[in-house]
């Protein structure tokens, strides 16, 4: 979310004039922060202060001072462990937006006040109970405290949503329990992608056609009825709640970079080549445009936002506002109004790319009969043996890892194979099912055809852009964070065990198999074969694994990645490594790492693990990076 508002200062004892500014406020996963703003050019400036959304005790609104002028009429606070940031919004609407969203997001945080201040601290007093310390508790009981009291939970785990909270479409749960099914017959749904039936118990999705769902208990394959009412399984995927319908026109393309973007419109070569993409800023959309200049017969692409008024209609250009983005759409594509040029051409990623990966190849199927695979040829050998390319039934691509006996605990790894096909994510590679009747055992996953990131960037990295680079490490955070928040660890996080696809997406891959190893040289201290460049002190001294050292490993990988990979620490023996890291040593800036990305990696590498961020908290940061391409 982003807004201008007037901030008061919090430093200035006496209030006057000059305590207002306007301010930039941003909204992200992490962190509320403000900056300079130059209201003319519309431009955004330095950055003046930030807040932590963990930090938050509180969001409320002030009782208005009286006399105030016209622009602050609408105030709220943020209540952190400083004190009050008073914020005042141009309306009610927009303060009612910004208070539910950052209520909902501190809900579960671990210190929620009980009582705060309806009133101003104004010069030395609170003006509602006039007491005179600043962090005298508050005079006012929090009216959400009477349904729940977050401040004494010790869990961060999200409490069941009440019914008028429930969210309208599953969101993936890794290990958690199954999401309550709707009512039967109570939600319809569009499908993007066609779907071919494999099984009797699959049913045939033909793209924009409508389908009403009868059972989304599982969270990757839902139950649903066809026009003619013909009943079976689908991909939950492969469709979109009818309010969101838009996704299905052919200038969406949610799921996209802005690099992506640009080389998708360039590839058109045609003025007014467009498309809709999901801005850099959660929940906001951005409108990409191929212009065709004089003497650039490459052609530039120009990068709008969608803006939305305080009453919740969508604009490109301030005069012109809609109800809905395919109206906006539609009206630019007939009319320039402030644009370079009209929208002429929809540019679909829809149309070239594959449709999205399902859990497993049907619905209920992770064991798999050989019988199915054909094998095409070799990928390679990993740790586990020979990785072969190969189709499913003849139609459908995919890796087959052929698992020599003695490297891997088979019965564990077999336990929890179902619970790591229920990871589902476009940045993870998806495990698809195992052969595990037969010796040796296989694992079948998706198949990505540019191979490892490592070879890419060996192969390919002088070609590519600093824009790039960032957003493949922005690939891998985003599948992290995931895993994160499934509480699932990867404990070999390398540019080795990523994998890119032909758009240039990186994937992760071989999450967590490293807990079933059975080679002793593998896990001994000693061992070539231990990841000791991508371990942080606690695994090398103590074997201590968390999602902290995979934070850590994130940081080496974004090493490698700049560096166009190259070994870390490459003129040192493992033994040496391991000294040179218990010494405090950290891996040099590598010559096309910016300053600011370098922070980044020295972030992940903090010798104390409680000090390195989460990837939650990465992925804001590191997306902020990629908004703005001077910091690249």
């Amino acid at each position: 979310m982003e807004e201008v508002f007037i901030k008061r200062s919090q430093q200035k004892k006496k209030t006057s004039p000059l305590n207002y500014k306007e301010r930039l406020f941003i909204l992200s996963q992490a962190r509320v922060a403000y900056y300079d703003y130059d209201t003319e050019r519309m431009k955004r400036g330095g950055k003046k202060g930030s807040i932590e959304v963990q930090r938050i005790k509180c969001v409320e609104t002030v009782t208005v001072e009286e006399r105030c002028p016209p622009e602050r009429h609408f105030p709220f606070q943020i209540v952190y462990d400083e004190g009050p940031l008073y914020v005042f919004a141009k309306s009610d609407d927009v303060r009612k937006q910004w208070i539910k969203e950052l209520q909902s997001r501190i809900r579960f945080n671990h210190e929620l006040a009980q009582k705060f201040h309806p009133r101003f601290w104004l010069e030395g007093e609170w003006l509602c109970c006039q007491q005179t310390a600043k962090a005298a508790p508050g005079c006012r009981v929090i009216q959400s405290m009477n349904s729940f009291s977050s401040s004494r939970r010790k869990s961060r785990k999200p409490l069941p949503p009440t019914p008028s909270e429930a969210p309208q479409k599953a969101v993936p749960q890794g290990r958690g329990p199954p999401v309550p099914p709707q009512p039967r017959g109570s939600r319809r749904v569009v499908a993007l992608y066609y779907f071919q039936a494999v099984n009797a118990d699959d049913l045939e999705l033909q793209r924009d056609e409508e389908y009403l769902v009868l059972d989304d208990q599982d969270q990757n394959w839902w139950r649903a009825r066809g026009p003619q009412g013909q009943e079976g399984f689908i991909p939950s995927n492969y469709v979109v709640d009818v309010e969101n319908k838009m996704e299905s026109y052919e200038w969406c393309n949610k799921n996209i970079t802005r690099s992506k973007a640009e080389e998708l419109l360039k590839q058109a070569g045609k003025e007014g080549a467009f498309m809709l993409r999901d801005s850099s800023q959660r929940g906001r959309y951005t409108v990409s445009m191929l212009t065709m200049g004089a003497g650039d017969p490459g052609g530039k692409v120009k990068h709008y936002s969608v803006c939305l008024t305080p009453g919740n209609q969508y604009y490109l250009a301030e005069k012109h506002v809609f109800s809905s983005i395919p109206e906006l759409i539609n009206y630019h594509q007939h009319n320039a109004a402030g644009l370079v040029t009209r929208l002429r051409y929809p540019v679909s990623q829809q149309l070239i790319q594959a449709p999205p990966l399902t859990a497993g190849l049907d619905y209920g199927a992770w064991e798999i009969n050989p019988k199915e695979l054909t094998f095409l040829g070799e990928l390679g050998n990993g740790q586990f043996g020979v990785v072969k390319h190969g189709k499913w039934r003849g139609q459908h691509q995919v890796a087959i890892k052929m698992i020599k006996e003695g490297s891997m605990s088979e019965d564990d790894f077999i336990e929890e194979a179902e619970v790591m096909m229920k990871l589902k994510h476009p940045k993870l590679v998806q495990l698809y099912g195992v052969c595990t009747k037969q010796r040796p055992i296989y694992i079948v996953t998706e198949f990505l055809g540019r191979g490892c990131l490592l070879g890419c960037l060996k192969a390919e990295g002088r070609r590519l852009s600093g824009l790039q680079l960032l957003e493949m490490c922005r690939d891998v955070c985003e599948a992290m964070a995931y895993l994160e928040a499934n509480k699932f660890l990867h404990r070999d996080l390398a540019a080795r065990n990523c994998l890119v696809d032909e758009a240039g997406i990186v994937k992760v891959s071989d999450f967590g198999l490293s807990r079933y190893v059975l080679d002793d040289e593998y896990t001994s201290s000693l061992g070539s074969k231990f990841p000791f460049r991508w371990s942080p002190p606690e695994v090398l001294n103590f074997a201590r694994f968390s999602s902290k050292s995979d934070v850590w490993a994130f940081g080496v990988l974004m090493w490698e990645v700049y560096s166009l990979g190259k070994v870390p620490y490459e003129r040192l023996s493992n033994i040496e490594v391991v000294d040179h890291i218990t010494l405090g040593h950290r891996l040099y800036r590598p010559q096309l790492a910016s300053e600011n990305i370098h922070n980044v990696m020295l972030s992940c590498w903090e010798e104390k693990a409680e000090s390195r961020p989460a990837f939650q908290h990465l992925l804001p940061t590191i997306q902020e990076l990629v908004e703005d391409d001077s910091l690249v």
